[in-house]
């Protein structure tokens, strides 16, 4: 198992980001969105209907698809 890589804020969004990307180029999601603001990120995974997602919401979501796919 690999350690996370974020320290604060900005490499949490970058990890969420990258596991999103992960999770479209798998097929275990058909698109995900990120709102860029200048101090924070919101996330989005269409055909849900919920609230932006914060940066530690994505990156547990995309995680967890991830992991229920291996």
């Amino acid at each position: 198992m690999t350690q996370p890589t974020f320290h604060d804020e900005q490499s949490l969004a970058d990890a969420a980001e990258d596991l999103g990307n992960q999770a479209l180029q798998r097929g275990l999601i058909h698109s995900f969105v990120v709102r860029h603001f200048a101090d924070s990120r919101q996330f989005y995974i269409p055909d849900e209907n919920h609230d932006p997602l914060t940066p530690e919401e994505a990156y547990m979501q995309f995680k967890a698809c991830i992991d229920q796919a291996d």
